[in-house]
């Protein structure tokens, strides 16, 4: 996935608010890789990450014209894919559950022997979101913003609508919640790699 750049970003936001539906089509196709990866680890599962990032998509498209570039696009745009998301989740929360079996951090999903570098990649991407979804929603909001979305604490806080100290804060909690999950006995030093 190529990243864009903010001028280019701009360039388009242009077009696309002045009805060029290529400009906006380009736009969304731009950004739609870390809009659904966002709503993916903040939905916990595909079917909600996928109705999270299509609402996103949706909303972009249809209050484009209420961008004023007072924020980079991304920033503006992760905002309201986690509002969709966030949505979303409300949503699921009211539904009834299906009583489907749910994966349990640590616990590998094979049980072959006999795991190519591919399973053992997937065994730690789902040991990784199965932590994250125990997180609360808070620490896992601030901690995916930061992690998977890239952004800074400034742009968190401003997705997020919170202090940048408060952001801080959260990712911190949020990243030594997540190794007493996952069973590191001492928080990561960096940035996980969920």
């Amino acid at each position: 996935m190529e990243i864009s750049s903010d001028a280019e970003d701009l360039a388009l936001v242009k077009g696309a608010q002045q009805g060029d539906q290529a400009a906006l089509d380009a736009l969304l196709r731009r950004h739609y890789d870390r809009i659904y990866a966002v709503c993916r680890r903040l939905a916990g599962n595909d079917a909600d990450a996928l109705d999270g990032a299509q609402e996103a998509l949706i909303t972009i498209a249809k209050r484009i014209d209420k961008f004023d570039g007072n924020a980079k696009f991304s920033t503006w745009a992760y905002r309201v894919a986690t509002n969709a998301c966030l949505d979303e989740m409300r949503r699921r929360a009211r539904r009834p559950d299906p009583g489907l079996p749910e994966f349990e951090a640590g616990v590998a999903p094979l049980h072959s022997s006999e795991r190519s570098d591919h399973d053992d990649q997937v065994v730690a991407q789902l040991t990784i979101e199965a932590a994250l979804n125990q997180l609360p929603e808070d620490f896992r909001n601030a901690v995916v913003l930061r992690d998977i979305a890239d952004m800074d604490y400034a742009q968190i806080a401003e997705v997020l609508d919170i202090a940048p100290g408060t952001v801080r804060s959260r990712i911190a909690r949020g990243r030594t919640a997540l190794a007493e999950i996952l069973g590191n006995q001492t928080p990561p030093s960096g940035r996980p790699s969920p």
